[in-house]
């Protein structure tokens, strides 16, 4: 399945600290070339625990709104853009929506608190 930055997506994710795994929401954040040209991928955790989504590494996904209905998201979320995982493209079940532009904006500000890149 080809990917391409910006897609939601469901994976079947491994858990690190025990056996077992949970298929679960995420977003693409890897850019297109290396999506294309690699098996893996890069993915932000997405996350039903809301309790942080004021911190700058956090951005709302709010399914009411016309940008949060094009992400596939049935509940209030965020995307984690401190959690960050590299998987095999192929574990990816499906994808479910598409963040706007404008929401991608918010990401990549906070991948870049995340990561210190400011």
């Amino acid at each position: 399945m080809t990917v391409f930055r910006g897609d939601v997506v469901i994976l079947d994710a491994p858990f690190i600290s025990r056996p077992g795994g949970k298929v679960r929401p995420m977003l693409v954040v890897q850019n297109n070339r290396n999506n294309g040209r690699m098996a893996n991928t890069i993915l932000a955790v997405i996350t039903t625990n809301t309790s942080r989504s004021s911190e700058p590494t956090q951005v709302l996904i709010d399914p009411k709104t016309e940008p949060g209905r094009s992400s596939g998201s049935v509940s209030l979320s965020v995307v984690s853009c401190e959690n960050l995982v590299t998987a095999q493209q192929n574990a990816i079940v499906r994808k479910i929506g598409r963040l706007s532009d404008e929401q991608m904006q918010s990401v990549n500000a906070a991948l870049k608190v995340s990561l210190e890149l400011l």
